[in-house]
């Protein structure tokens, strides 16, 4: 399974609080776990040529982890165009975090993508609510983050497929964390834990799901459906093809 970790890798560049923290990137420290659960694991960037996403790229990935926060009106449309077309011929992607405002995620939604959100280093106790889910497999009740930014409801999504994950945090609040969706072939999952001034992306529970996450959304092996015009299977009286 060929895996796609694409990070926008500005902040760890610009502050010294997250490169103390991801001091190669977030997309090293997620391409790194992965690795070691046996996927082979390539990365990109948004200051690479095309954002490091030209046709091989995205033609040999399986499935695509995307994290963005500061940047994401700098990605070109063409490449966002490129991602759907590959997301509806089955490519699987992994949403994380503040990437909920990325231009693929919210042209594959639809929606405005918006959510409350307050940087407080709160407790977040991600629970469990589909323990039947193969992303959840290995999880307990819930996962609980000593500090993260509170994520809230109202999220402006459609209705997930199915829902993985809810979050309560110390201020009070709820969300939705850990959602899937299916657009064309493709599966997408929605995980909101991973701000870039805490260190979520080395907890091991939270490697696990984003694991599990890659292993669920692995593309079905059949061929992408044909459109358009069609011949008919049985004979029709009168018909001309056009």
């Amino acid at each position: 399974m060929k895996v796609t970790v694409w990070n926008e890798y500005r902040h760890e560049q610009q502050h010294e609080e997250v490169r103390n923290i991801y001091p190669d990137g977030i997309h090293q420290v997620l391409a790194t776990a992965l690795g070691e659960q046996g996927f082979d694991v390539k990365t990109a960037t948004l200051d690479e040529p095309q954002h490091g996403l030209t046709d091989d790229v995205l033609n040999n990935t399986d499935v695509l982890l995307w994290w963005g926060h500061l940047a994401h009106d700098e990605v070109s449309d063409e490449i966002v165009e490129k991602v759907q077309k590959r997301v509806w011929e089955g490519m699987g992607l992994i949403v994380l975090h503040s990437a909920h405002f990325s231009k693929i995620f919210k042209k594959l939604m639809g929606t405005g993508c918006d959510l409350k959100w307050r940087e407080a280093k709160e407790k977040e106790r991600l629970w469990v609510v589909d323990p039947s889910h193969p992303i959840a497999q290995g999880i307990g009740e819930y996962i609980e983050i000593e500090e993260e930014e509170m994520y809230g409801e109202h999220f402006d999504i459609p209705a997930p497929d199915e829902l993985v994950f809810i979050s309560w945090f110390q201020g009070g609040e709820v969300f939705r964390s850990g959602a899937t969706f299916k657009r064309g072939n493709g599966k997408i999952f929605y995980f909101r834990p991973g701000h870039e001034t805490h260190p979520t992306y080395y907890n091991k529970q939270i490697q696990k799901v984003i694991g599990n996450a890659v292993k669920w959304a692995t593309p079905t092996n059949r061929d992408y459906p044909v459109y358009g015009n069609a011949k008919p299977l049985e004979k029709l009286e009168g018909y001309k093809e056009e």
